[in-house]
């Protein structure tokens, strides 16, 4: 089974309670894989705390509207989506060779050779990022302008870095060897990601130290208030 489809019916099944007022819990809508690209290697599993933010974006309409995407760093995938929830692709990618989940003041600043390994960061977080110019690299889609951190496909003149072979292995354990920047296989990013954000959108980059509660407070509230509504119904169910 593909990562894709494995998505699909994961959100066809996903319910997300809302954290406010004890509204009644709203489906997600199930995600169309049949135009879906798939890049993920065969058999990789896509995370349970990924499918459930993929729900509950959708859901709550956190996203506003816009196109979104989820970047998993310990599992080294990008699952990006159209504004309508409708998943558009799953690839592996490679991700800041440091393991933290802020920037470093400053670093912004820096040229690429002078940021210190252990800058080397992917922040977490959620991000309104779009497009927008770059002072060596002409135009590029900003995910964090702020800590000058974009996606971009895999830079040429890197063959010390193996970049190509890290992004082609099996395991992600050797996909954290950028300056921080997210990069895709070029077919990837032309095919999906350039086309899904062109008009900019939402990204949501999973923690590697940081809880999810911190990272995205809203969505663990409303997971949480989920799970006691399940916790109350099956007690209910027992008397």
């Amino acid at each position: 089974m593909s990562a894709a489809l494995t998505i699909a019916l994961a959100l066809a099944g996903t319910s997300v309670a809302s954290a406010k007022n004890g509204k009644e819990a709203k489906e997600a809508p199930a995600a169309e894989t049949a135009n879906a690209a798939d890049e993920l290697p065969q058999g990789q599993e896509v995370s349970e705390t990924v499918i459930a933010l993929a729900g509950w974006v959708v859901a709550s309409k956190d996203n506003q509207g816009y196109p979104f995407a989820i970047m998993d760093k310990a599992a080294a995938q990008v699952l990006v989506f159209g504004g309508d929830g409708k998943l558009r692709g799953a690839a592996p990618a490679l991700f800041g060779s440091a393991i933290g989940d802020h920037s470093a003041p400053g670093v912004a600043k820096l040229a690429l050779s002078a940021i210190p390994g252990h800058d080397r960061t992917t922040p977490a977080g959620r991000f309104i990022g779009g497009y927008g110019p770059s002072e060596d690299a002409g135009r590029v889609l900003w995910v964090d302008y702020d800590s000058a951190v974009s996606m971009h496909p895999l830079p040429p003149g890197t063959p010390k870095e193996k970049r190509s072979e890290r992004l082609a292995s099996a395991t992600p354990d050797d996909n954290r060897v950028t300056h921080g920047c997210i990069n895709v296989s070029p077919a990837f990013y032309e095919q999906i990601v350039h086309s899904t954000f062109e008009k900019g959108g939402v990204f949501y980059v999973l923690p590697d130290k940081d809880s999810i509660e911190e990272t995205f407070p809203a969505f663990a509230q409303s997971r949480a208030a989920a799970k006691g509504d399940d916790e109350k119904d099956a007690r209910h169910a027992r008397k």
